[in-house]
């Protein structure tokens, strides 16, 4: 088999950053997604120095035409490229475009995280009560271990977001952290 048998790798696994915040609850979401950049900036920083691929998982806006270059282009081209610049991929990142909330569904991720090595995930950006939620799930379904740095993922309805999370930990056993908590040297074991 052509799996490779160490996992004890990470990643960061940013989830739709790269964002127009043109739709339905964007006007909820931006608040929430102006606390999350300056933490998630950090964390993404720390990732690259540390060599921890950096994977972006990314609606595509319906674009389906689109590469990822053109994608961060729309964005920041857009009325909040200060939530975008900040976050932006570099050469180094890696880059997913999904089609539905799960960065797993229908993608390549599992396959480019197993040529990786990694059994450990960090997901962080947005939608905590949505699209960080299944993608959590779908991690957990496929074996993989979970951090979630609480401060570097935006929600558009709190509440929803506390009991996402509260699901992530019980539910899937996901490490719920703060971003200044994870130490991409000593990832997480379980």
């Amino acid at each position: 088999m052509d799996r490779p048998a160490d996992t004890t790798g990470v990643a960061l696994v940013v989830i739709d950053m790269i964002n127009t915040y043109d739709h339905e609850d964007a006007e909820l979401l931006v608040p929430s997604a102006k606390r999350v950049v300056p933490v998630l900036a950090e964390l993404i920083g720390r990732a690259r120095e540390a060599d921890v691929p950096v994977i972006y998982a990314n609606d595509n806006f319906g674009l389906w035409r689109s590469h990822h270059g053109e994608l961060v282009d729309t964005a920041l081209a857009g009325p909040h490229a200060d939530l975008i610049e900040p976050v932006r991929p570099d050469d180094e990142s890696l880059f997913v475009v999904k089609a539905r909330h799960s960065v797993f569904y229908d993608t390549p991720l599992s396959y480019l995280l197993q040529r990786l090595n990694v059994g450990n995930v960090v997901l962080s950006g947005q939608v905590t009560e949505q699209c960080v939620l299944y993608s959590a799930l779908d991690a957990h379904i496929r074996h993989l271990r979970v951090t979630v740095p609480e401060d570097a993922v935006a929600s558009i309805h709190p509440h929803l977001a506390s009991a996402a999370l509260e699901m992530m930990e019980r539910n899937m056993g996901a490490r719920i952290t703060t971003a200044k908590e994870i130490d991409f040297a000593r990832p997480a074991t379980g």
